[in-house]
């Protein structure tokens, strides 16, 4: 392939509602094929990938009433690894070399999260999707994002969303809401922008790990975020 991708190693980060397509609940294999399709393009052009899921599709922990947080995000976590394996298993049908891993252990349907083994399976071209997020309550998959980008030792972290970047505003409600190209950790920390929670942020500009925000709707957007063409909205630490 002639394209030379700018970042060997990524995070990708995968909306869980994103997966449900136009259903808005559960798996719309229409939806996830075309994703598949694009992550493999990176793969096959060199790039490590690693995944981070989220479960929106099947949960939403802060909107479970009045039940426990804890139980509600272990529930959470359980969403996540039901998309890593419907992930996978679409990847392993376009003839990818997939591997699960993770942060609470099941062993019958996936590996446990090591890190030096999540490293060998990339080193080997292998893509690894991880569930659970952190393994812990009280930590978005945003943050599960970030913490497995700085372990892993990613390049970047690749955030597909339901829009085209970030905004002033949300753009859903507000039609005079302004894009941005560009943006610190500072200003999402500051302005409170609705980019990724503190935690994942804070992490993110610790370890000098860049954000691009984009819009999944285009699936192409992965490939071409992974060959460093202008997508979406980046987040940079700036010195």
């Amino acid at each position: 392939m002639s394209d030379e991708p700018k970042y060997k190693r990524i995070l990708l980060k995968l909306s869980g509602e994103a997966l449900a397509g136009d259903k808005k609940m559960g798996l719309d294999y229409a939806t996830i094929t075309p994703i598949c399709e694009s992550i493999k393009k990176c793969a096959d052009a060199g790039v490590e990938i690693g995944i981070v899921v989220g479960g929106g599709n099947f949960w939403r922990g802060r909107s479970s009433g009045a039940m426990d947080r804890t139980r509600a995000d272990h529930i959470g976590m359980l969403a996540t690894t039901m998309n890593a394996l419907a992930v996978a298993d679409v990847l392993e049908s376009l003839g990818t070399n997939v591997r699960v891993q993770t942060a609470i252990a099941m062993h019958q349907v996936a590996e446990p999260y090591v890190r030096n083994k999540a490293v060998r399976h990339l080193e080997k071209g292998r893509i690894v999707i991880f569930g659970c997020g952190t393994g812990n309550p009280f930590f978005s998959t945003d943050t599960a994002s970030t913490l497995r980008a700085a372990e892993i030792g990613a390049d970047i972290v690749l955030k597909a969303t339901m829009v085209d970047g970030v905004y002033d505003k949300d753009p859903n409600k507000y039609p005079d809401a302004v894009k941005y190209d560009e943006l610190s950790f500072n200003d999402i920390l500051v302005k409170n922008l609705a980019v990724m929670d503190s935690t994942a942020a804070s992490m993110c500009k610790d370890n000098n790990i860049p954000i691009i925000v984009f819009d999944l709707s285009r699936p192409d957007n992965i490939y071409d975020a992974c060959m460093g063409k202008k997508v979406g909205t980046i987040v940079i630490d700036r010195k």
